[in-house]
């Protein structure tokens, strides 16, 4: 096959029979976000490259080797979106959104490019869910994010999901922690991988996020953050877990979760999933109380959470989740003939009117194969129309489950329609008052 006609390496098309659950999963997303007063953002797909080089941070891996970054035609850099937060920052601050009421809560939908291998949940264009919350300092912000994540995964089935806290604190508490990483790492420079070694004088904090075993079997015997936080940052983490306790919401507290990302500090934390192997973290998020000042608004603490499409529909499918059904077409109007064709156009129409799915014949086919049709799409019912039907204004309604037919006025199919819906919402309701269910 030709390259013209496959996708990139790294990306996937989402066809029409899967692109409902998507579908359904973000509009839970959001309408769970919004019982928390979080209101939907949408944002560039491309920005400055600044505002991720300067904002992610230029020792992270995502700056240095994952970017998609391009001079435009005005000889510009401009970078595809990495991740939401530096972006949406950027646009807070832009229109002035942190001059209004706070604290000030988004959300967003939305693809993100990263040029890694791809693998299972993640390829280079991936697509995220998430929020951010603009002044408000307080632990109980923390937790009511990290609740709000926890809902939806709740929600959508997701229940074997394991959250688990951590607090990196501040510069100042970090400043003591990186000299004591450093003199830890620096006796084991012989066994870290080439890339922890680069990240142990710009950044050590990063080489506890390698996935190397090695690596990893280090990193575990090293000093604890927990152990170097400031008062504070540790009240803070203390005012976080006595909430979430009151909540019934269980944590675990891992001390080597610091997130990909420099802006983040004080608190992070992970939801875990056993479905998605090596990858297992389907949602991450923490704390960035400084990225605002750092790129020129006012100092505004803030804190949000990213969750991956992707993985998450993993997740979905493994655990075989309840998602409804993709809704099916209402009706199939069959037309023989031209004129039969303009009257099905018409009832079409008003049927789409009045809120149901309808659809005819587009390609001049036999009776026959508009029935095969009929039957591959789904349609719940089906209406032939003839030269007898356009003369006797009248034409039968089929049923395609039960085969039971209904006769209805042309002019007044909806009519029709309704009264055969209210006719099965009665029955379906003494049903149910036989069985003696609840309804």
């Amino acid at each position: 096959m030709s390259e013209i006609n496959r996708a990139v390496k790294g990306t996937n098309d989402i066809l029409p029979g899967e692109s409902y659950k998507y579908r359904f999963a973000e509009e839970t997303m959001l309408d769970i976000a919004s019982l928390y007063g979080f209101k939907e953002i949408r944002v560039p797909v491309f920005e400055h490259t600044e505002v991720f080089s300067r904002n992610v941070g230029e020792n992270t891996d995502v700056v240095q080797k994952e970017m998609y970054t391009f001079l435009d035609k005005g000889n510009r850099s401009i970078t595809l979106r990495p991740e939401f937060t530096a972006g949406v920052v950027r646009s807070v601050i832009e229109h002035g959104v942190l001059n209004d009421a706070l604290p000030a809560k988004v959300c967003y939908l939305g693809g993100c490019y990263r040029y890694e291998k791809p693998q299972a949940g993640r390829q280079r264009e991936f697509h995220q869910f998430g929020v951010e919350c603009f002044g408000a300092p307080s632990p109980s912000a923390d937790a009511e994010v990290i609740a709000l994540a926890r809902q939806i995964l709740l929600e959508l089935g997701i229940k074997d999901v394991k959250l688990k806290i951590n607090s990196i604190g501040c510069a100042k508490c970090r400043t003591d922690y990186t000299a004591a990483l450093k003199e830890y790492f620096g006796k084991h420079t012989d066994s870290l991988c080439d890339t922890c070694n680069e990240r142990l004088n710009r950044n050590p904090l990063r080489i506890l996020d390698c996935k190397s075993p090695v690596c990893s079997a280090i990193a575990a015997k090293a000093p604890k953050i927990t152990d170097y936080l400031c008062e504070d940052c540790r009240s803070h983490f203390e005012g976080l877990k006595s909430i979430l306790d009151a909540q019934g919401i269980t944590y675990e507290v891992d001390p080597f979760i610091v997130r990909g990302l420099d802006y983040y500090n004080k608190t992070v934390f992970e939801f875990i999933s056993d479905a998605l192997g090596a990858q297992s973290t389907v949602c991450g998020g923490g704390r960035y109380d400084g990225l605002i000042a750092q790129m020129g608004g006012k100092d505004t603490p803030a804190l949000g959470f990213g969750l991956g499409i992707e993985r998450l529909m993993i997740i979905l499918e493994s655990l075989g989740a309840n998602i409804p059904p993709e809704k099916k077409c209402f009706l199939y109007v069959a037309p023989i003939g031209d004129r039969a064709g303009i009257e099905a156009a018409k009832i079409c129409a008003v049927m789409r009117e009045n809120g149901y799915e309808a659809v005819s014949d587009l390609c001049g086919r036999s009776l026959k194969a508009q029935m095969k049709y009929a039957d591959k799409i789904g349609a719940l019912y089906t209406m032939v129309l003839g030269d007898d039907e356009l003369a006797s204004g009248k034409a039968a309604l089929k049923n395609m489950a039960t085969g039971k037919t209904d006769i209805c006025d042309i002019k007044n199919v909806t009519d029709c329609v309704d009264e055969i819906i209210r006719r099965e919402a009665l029955a379906s309701l003494e049903e149910s008052v036989f069985k003696g269910e609840k309804i």
